[in-house]
């Protein structure tokens, strides 16, 4: 066995076991898995909590509140007095002790409707944070689902590649036979080794971007598997998807679209807030208190008080004028609210369009991959005929390399097809708002 030989030998079986014995993970997993690890997604769930807790009742404003107070103060004086009689008298170093407690309540009984408004904003922009979080969630899968199927094709070329150093092996074993037997003189043998040595370095290759792009992978998942592994390259093409029922569904479940819809009512909140300033603010006070008082003036009348009690009130606020700052925010409100709704026709213009053209690249595609499998046939057939005539010596081993490179071609091209193929349908979905309904 030559050198050559020996060291392709090496390599093929190399690339072998490492194909063997790692777990396959399926798209479903891969998806579970970046859901669970990625940070983005991480991030964006943090963030509908947030929004979560700033829309619940206790961020609202209709909740009273209720403070309690204390305190304590010691006053030292000298004291001087005269009576009636005419007497003079004085105390030095007479102590007066003074405490207090209580507990104060407010609450808003009518404030023009301004928490309310405040209430239902807190409540869309909570729902706006869901929708964001969505988005996060679709982009992620997209650009995991593309991985995934990078990691496919790059999987099945190296699968490819190994077939074809499979044949160039075959070849030069042959060649060395023909040669020991005088059939054949040395430049067959080292055009054979020359091609095997091609052959390994393009697995070496691929074997390269296999790896890198499992760590794409991998990162895409929040680097959850620690292990190696392998993926499922099976592609199964959604066909009875139809143009008119997904442009349909666009228009009701496209995360944009129904993001700017919560702008639109977000804005139009922060109008009728605004407005709430001209009405009046109706508020309600009630308090309970202690209060102790002790000296030991011999001048006073009593040398300890104490006074406990309840109080309560109303008290009614209407800014009659602010300055025509209400006014401006009212005016400025109005004109962001239009610019929601020019933003949210300019964004349906742009995701239609965004829709009819990943629609067309689809069908381009598959169509594209069609024509690549018919070709994969005819170079297969050119292939085995070449490989029949060269067995037989009425091909040279020019004419059998290059129907062996134009079946590889052939191969790659069709790989390359056909997952270009299902990253196309994968963005047609994305982008009608179906992609978090189907199932991989």
């Amino acid at each position: 066995m030559s050198s050559t030989i020996r060291i392709c030998s090496i390599v093929y079986l190399f690339v072998c076991l490492q194909m063997q014995g790692q777990q396959i993970l399926q798209k479903s997993e891969a998806i579970a898995l970046a859901l669970e690890n990625n940070y983005g997604i991480k991030t964006a769930n943090n963030n509908v909590i947030i929004a979560e807790n700033n829309s619940d009742v206790l961020n609202s404003g209709y909740l009273p509140s209720l403070s309690g107070n204390a305190g304590a103060t010691l006053d030292v004086q000298n004291t001087e007095g005269q009576l009636v009689n005419g007497e003079t008298r004085t105390a030095d170093g007479v102590e007066t002790k003074r405490y207090n407690a209580s507990v104060n309540l407010n609450y808003t009984l009518f404030d023009g409707l301004g928490r309310y408004y405040n209430y239902k904003r807190l409540k869309e922009a909570y729902q706006l944070s869901e929708l964001q979080a969505r988005e996060t969630i679709e982009n992620t899968i997209t650009q995991l689902l593309s991985v995934y199927f990078e990691v496919a094709q790059n999987t099945e070329n190296l699968q490819t590649l190994t077939k074809v150093l499979d044949i160039s092996k075959e070849r030069l074993i042959r060649a060395n036979y023909q040669f020991e037997f005088g059939q054949n003189n040395k430049l067959g043998v080292l055009n054979a080794e020359v091609d095997i040595n091609n052959d390994s370095i393009n697995i070496i290759t691929a074997k390269q971007r296999l790896i890198s792009s499992k760590r794409d992978l991998n990162l895409v998942m929040g680097n959850a598997l620690k292990t190696e592994f392998s993926i499922d390259t099976t592609v199964v093409f959604l066909l009875q998807l139809k143009k008119e029922i997904l442009l349909s569904k666009l228009k009701t479940n496209n995360v944009n679209l129904l993001q700017i819809d919560k702008n639109i009512n977000i804005s139009t909140y922060d109008i009728k807030a605004n407005k709430s300033t001209y009405l009046p603010t109706l508020g309600l006070s009630g308090s309970y208190g202690w209060n102790e008082s002790s000296n030991d003036n011999p001048l006073a009348f009593t040398i300890q008080n104490t006074n406990t009690g309840f109080s309560t009130g109303l008290n009614l606020t209407w800014n009659l004028f602010d300055g025509g700052s209400s006014m401006t925010r009212i005016k400025n409100a109005k004109i962001n609210l239009e610019n929601q709704e020019l933003q949210k026709n300019e964004i349906s213009l742009t995701i239609e369009r965004d829709f009819n053209n990943a629609w067309d690249d689809y069908q381009n595609k598959l169509e594209i991959y069609r024509i690549q499998e018919s070709n994969i046939i005819t170079s297969k057939n050119n292939f085995d005929r070449t490989n029949e005539q060269f067995k037989i010596g009425r091909a040279t081993s020019i004419e059998f390399r290059q129907a062996q490179i134009n079946l590889l071609n052939a191969q790659l091209s069709e790989n390359r097809a056909k997952y270009q193929a299902k990253t196309a349908e994968i963005l047609v979905l994305q982008i009608s708002g179906e992609l978090l309904n189907m199932e991989f």
